[in-house]
């Protein structure tokens, strides 16, 4: 078994090797990391074939590492822990001086045996979408995203979670992809980016401003869908005021941490884009 940086040719091995395992379509965050410049990806290689994979984000001085699977097959021979030292490794070599995972119950021991330790958890929290095309309430509503909100945009970004993810939110905002919520003053309040795989980053100053996002996703969903954000434990009190709107908890899931703390403020955040960049 040798450990190498993920290719566009094993963008594909990868895929549906991950899609056997019943862990879902991975397809276009392969893709994306494989040409993103801050995105890391290595693959685990026996005579050909990919047996596992893991993706590190360099974001600032904070390090993001997911998306470590291994092949049923091959489990319990040191695989995942070979493409995460590997992943881990390239992080430091950015300048990442804390690096930053989600656990699966399976992976928290291994974690945890590489000095990693609890930080907090995070909860995914879902609600069925609305057959309406505004949500009443006062405050401002989301806006079209604008390319000159960039920038204040990164700010409020990195306030929120302690990090640079401004890379990020370049590559991913589009007219399409981008909603921003502006207070009366002017000033960007809060703002939701998709990726194109799915989830979506959202940040927002308070709880209002939050509740406002989130009700308004449900809305452009529209009826027979399903919409899904993320809290962190220091703000599972808002699961108080959303549940009573039809927001439900579905998943939980420790967060962990090496090196050192983040300067941030989790009861701003309310979505990921995913669990491998942040």
């Amino acid at each position: 078994m040798t450990v190498r940086p993920m290719t566009p040719d094993d963008v594909t091995p990868a895929a549906e090797m991950v899609l056997r395992g019943d862990w879902g379509d991975r397809r276009a965050f392969f893709e994306w990391a494989t040409r993103h410049p801050q995105a890391h990806p290595f693959v685990a290689d026996s005579a050909g074939a990919v047996i596992g994979t893991a993706v590190g984000t360099a974001n600032g001085h904070a390090g993001w590492l997911g998306a470590v699977f291994v092949d049923a097959e091959h489990r319990g021979r040191g695989v995942g822990r070979a493409v995460t030292d590997e992943a881990l490794r390239s992080l430091e070599g950015d300048g990442c001086s804390s690096l930053i995972l989600v656990a699966t119950s399976a992976g928290r021991p291994l974690y945890e045996r590489m000095g990693f330790r609890l930080d907090t958890a995070y909860q995914t929290i879902e609600a069925d979408g609305l057959a309406m095309a505004v949500v009443d309430g006062d405050g401002e509503p989301l806006v079209d995203w604008k390319p000159t909100e960039l920038e204040e945009m990164a700010a409020l970004d990195r306030d929120a979670t302690g990090e640079d993810r401004a890379h990020l939110l370049r590559a991913f905002a589009t007219p399409a992809s981008a909603r921003v919520l502006r207070g009366r003053s002017g000033t960007v309040d809060g703002f939701v980016v998709r990726a194109p795989w799915g989830g979506g980053a959202t940040v927002a100053r308070t709880p209002d401003d939050a509740t406002r996002i989130l009700q308004a996703r449900r809305a452009l969903a529209g009826a027979n869908k399903r919409v899904r954000a993320g809290i962190l434990e220091p703000n599972i009190g808002a699961l108080a005021w959303l549940e009573p709107l039809g927001w439900r908890p579905v998943w939980r899931a420790p967060r962990l941490i090496r090196g050192e703390p983040l300067e941030w403020r989790p009861e701003q955040l309310w979505g990921q884009f995913n669990h491998a960049i942040g």
